[in-house]
């Protein structure tokens, strides 16, 4: 039992932007990949702490679908890294018994051979249920979105749907994700006030945390800390629960 937090109230989903890498390395006057290469750390002991409280999900924002704009030896170094930490961490990861999952899209610039180490680790992972670790890899939250719509599209041009039945339902059905639940807490770090396309549909009514610490500082205490902020609120989805609430 981690001190301070109800194991009854836990939620069932954490998403995390993983901010503040180029900062961290800024700071100590490295070169902005040093400071993605310390984030393996802070991630690994944030899955150890999500696995220690009990949390049955967790996403992490890997790779948007605007980093490709970034200076091209970022990019290339990004992708070279998660395709390591790929092979290096995934017989770690199924021992833990964490499902291993990806959202986002799959081809355009994206190499073949780190497609590849993705369908591999699903699969190795497959029948894991003590933690879902989803990476949004080459993800953005409107590109969901239009993916979305043209699956929906192409069903009601085949006839298989009629556009009078569409609803939300049909929307989260289509996503790429459809069994995964909707973040019940947004953490944020570095101190940035946004949630820069992530999850968009999903986030609707997610609790957000921001926190001042760059990534590569964050550890699972930073997680349990955000957990016990998340159960001091009151969820109330539009409804009142309470005399005189807003």
């Amino acid at each position: 039992m981690v001190r301070g937090i109800d194991p009854s109230r836990l939620p069932t989903h954490v998403a995390l932007v993983m901010d503040g890498n180029g900062r961290w390395a800024q700071q100590r006057g490295l070169k902005r990949t040093d400071g993605h290469a310390a984030g393996e750390e802070a991630l690994f002991d944030t899955v150890e702490g999500a696995l220690e409280v009990g949390l049955p999900w967790m996403t992490v924002f890997a790779f948007s679908t605007e980093n490709w704009r970034r200076p091209l030896d970022e990019v290339r170094f990004l992708m070279r890294f998660n395709e390591s930490l790929l092979l290096r961490r995934r017989d770690e990861l199924n021992d833990l018994g964490v499902r291993v999952r990806f959202i986002g899209r799959r081809g355009g610039r994206v190499p073949r051979r780190v497609l590849q180490h993705i369908v591999d680790t699903e699969a190795l992972t497959a029948r894991n249920r003590k933690l879902t670790l989803t990476f949004a890899f080459n993800y953005g939250g409107r590109a969901e979105l239009v993916d979305a719509t043209r699956a929906i599209a192409e069903q009601v041009a085949a006839g298989r749907l009629k556009p009078s039945a569409i609803d939300e339902r049909t929307i989260a059905r289509n996503l790429y994700a459809p069994d995964m639940p909707d973040p019940d807490v947004l953490v944020r770090t570095s101190g940035e006030f946004r949630i820069s396309n992530y999850l968009l549909w999903e986030l609707a009514y997610s609790e957000l945390v921001f926190t001042d610490v760059l990534w590569p500082d964050f550890r699972r205490e930073n997680l349990f800390e955000a957990i016990r902020e998340y159960q001091g609120r009151s969820r109330r989805f539009g409804a009142i629960d309470t005399p005189g609430a807003d």
